[in-house]
């Protein structure tokens, strides 16, 4: 069966959800070619004016960094750094950090606001086939995959410590509580950021075009693994990462999974790296590292999907009223 006979056509009634009826039936990757005024060029039209809102936030952030370097020198070096050469910049300094996570940040209203202007209505259908946040059902993901690190971590460091390796961190006490201050704020949103453009926009973008949920899984992948200049072994981990984050999305019918083990896999390690226990700019992983990492993200994938089922997790857009 496809997902276009599946679609309810009551074009001038809407849900008491406010969610148009046509969406009911879709999967998520097709909501956009399910919502009301559809065209095929509307996505590309999305991403257009997303693109020019964003370079507009950024130089007015570049602006407001210029005037505040008078004031906090830091400022203007790291924009100066930036613009000579976007790959030095060093996210174990706070005012970098801060900077580069401010700039993947943007990305959130650039696309809400484009999608808003010029995209299928409502806006809130980037996020899950219910349109909105399930904020319950990001909470219980996010504490399977805080669980599955914890462990993973905490063996990882026993396996080191019993090969005679040392784990003592480096407590840089005013530094390290700004790092860590900024990551529990700055990382959860970056991380929603570019799960809103890759499994959000794009996946939707592709999802209008080609039926099939492969394509939209799949296709966002090279862009993800070219925003992280990893290598080879570190580009691989990104690569399963993303189809993961894709896959759950799809099948969850939403962002939240795909958020929240972005979330805790961002926020542990730059929380180990505020304390000297990772280095926060390495391009590279080790064989061992990677497949810890693997056997993470299929562990939560695995444990995600039997709750999803557990929970009866919508995957297909149903209004409450259809």
């Amino acid at each position: 069966m496809t997902i276009d006979s599946n679609l309810t056509r009551h074009t001038s009634v809407t849900s008491t959800s406010g969610r148009p009826r046509e969406t009911n039936g879709a999967e998520f990757h097709r909501l956009a070619r399910a919502r009301t005024g559809h065209r095929w060029w509307k996505p590309l039209l999305v991403g257009v004016v997303a693109a020019v809102i964003y370079v507009a936030s950024f130089l007015l952030l570049m602006v407001v960094l210029g005037i505040g370097g008078g004031v906090f020198p830091a400022f203007e070096n790291v924009m100066g750094r930036f613009l000579q050469d976007p790959d030095t910049v060093d996210l174990s300094d706070p005012f970098s950090f801060a900077f580069a996570m401010g700039m993947l940040i943007l990305w959130i209203p650039s696309l809400l606001l484009a999608t808003r202007l010029v995209g299928p209505r409502p806006v809130s259908l980037l996020a899950s086939v219910v349109g909105r946040l399930r904020w319950r059902w990001l909470v219980r993901c996010g504490v399977v995959a805080l669980s599955i690190y914890a462990v993973a971590y905490a063996a990882s460091i026993l396996v080191a410590v019993a090969q005679g390796e040392s784990f003592v961190p480096e407590i840089d006490m005013p530094r390290v509580l700004l790092l860590l201050g900024l990551t529990i704020v700055l990382v959860p949103l970056q991380s929603a950021a570019e799960e809103y453009v890759f499994r959000g926009y794009l996946m939707q973008m592709i999802g209008s075009w080609l039926r099939h949920p492969a394509f939209a899984i799949l296709l966002p992948v090279p862009l993800f693994v070219l925003g992280h200049g990893y290598g080879p072994l570190g580009t691989t981990d990104v690569a399963v990462f993303a189809i993961a984050a894709g896959w759950l999305t799809w099948r969850t019918g939403g962002l939240e999974a795909a958020i929240a083990l972005h979330v805790v896999g961002n926020v542990s390690v730059f929380a180990l790296a505020a304390v000297g226990l990772l280095d926060v700019n390495a391009t590279e992983v080790g064989v061992a590292s990677l497949l810890v990492s693997i056997a993470v993200t299929l562990t939560f994938v695995t444990v995600v999907a039997r709750l999803a089922r557990r929970h009866s997790i919508e995957r297909r857009a149903v209004s409450s009223d259809g």
